[in-house]
């Protein structure tokens, strides 16, 4: 199986060949879900959990610049809304993304920072993978470390779920694949002597030594479809986010880890 993933992955079979050779998709059970952290070396889970050589720290500390910063016509800052972060904010990030009942369908951390920018602050929406915005977002999210994930699962969100897992487990691009044949099918396999995760979101935004910077699941999902050859969704496409919805729900039970580093 490692050398027919390889194979397919690196585009040398046809995607006909590949569905005969790949088997069907089924869910990781409760009992067996790992995060991304279990599959690093010794020497990155060390980076990852001291926060003075941690890189994704030095967001964290940015993000509690801007939380307690004035911005927009309003001169209202993050902190003069919610306050403490470390008290208001605590678990919000594993509760998210989450339907937001003005728009009646799921949105991201980002997303509603920059709604609350917008509406709030009078401020302009930042830019998706800018500084600002991540530093933000990894501000919020590190107040929820170690918080189990506890997407909810209700009849507002679930129809929302339903659609993430259809893309999730949906066969695209030129080579035919799809997320779960290789998170749900191959976890703890290599590939290109690098193990597969499960693929859950436990750390966004995170540290990736490959980018050699911070990075959202926005970057991270849009860069897997590259890999697959297939049509990437734009930042703003609700696809990215019911699919964020999904791996979140997915990920439930495991801890926020904020900011995670990987390789």
């Amino acid at each position: 199986m490692k050398l027919l993933l390889k194979v397919a992955l690196f585009g040398f079979t046809s995607g006909a060949g590949l569905a005969s050779i790949l088997a069907a998709t089924a869910e990781i059970p409760a009992e067996e879900r790992r995060s991304g952290y279990e599959f690093l070396s010794r020497d990155t889970k060390a980076i990852q959990d001291d926060e003075t050589a941690n890189p994704g720290m030095l967001a964290v500390l940015d993000g509690e610049v801007l939380w307690k910063s004035t911005e927009g016509a309003a001169g209202k800052s993050c902190a003069g809304c919610h306050g403490d972060a470390r008290a208001s904010m605590k678990a919000v990030a594993a509760r998210y993304p989450a339907v937001d009942h003005a728009l009646g369908r799921p949105i991201d951390i980002e997303q509603r920072i920059n709604r609350c920018r917008t509406e709030q602050q009078q401020a302009p929406p930042l830019l998706f993978e800018s500084g600002e915005l991540l530093a933000l977002t990894a501000y919020v999210a590190h107040q929820s470390k170690g918080q189990p994930i506890a997407i909810a699962d209700d009849p507002k969100t679930r129809p929302f779920i339903d659609v993430g897992r259809e893309i999730f487990e949906r066969r695209q691009g030129q080579l035919n694949l799809s997320c779960a044949q290789c998170h749900d099918d191959n976890w703890g396999q290599h590939l290109g002597g690098a193990p597969i995760p499960q693929a859950h979101p436990t750390g966004y935004p995170l540290y990736r030594l490959e980018w050699q910077s911070l990075g959202s699941l926005r970057r991270r999902l849009r860069n897997c479809l590259i890999g697959m050859r297939a049509e990437t969704y734009p930042n703003e496409a609700p696809e990215i986010v019911d699919l964020e919805l999904y791996l979140a729900w997915r990920a439930r039970g495991l801890a926020v880890e904020t900011p995670a580093v990987r390789p």
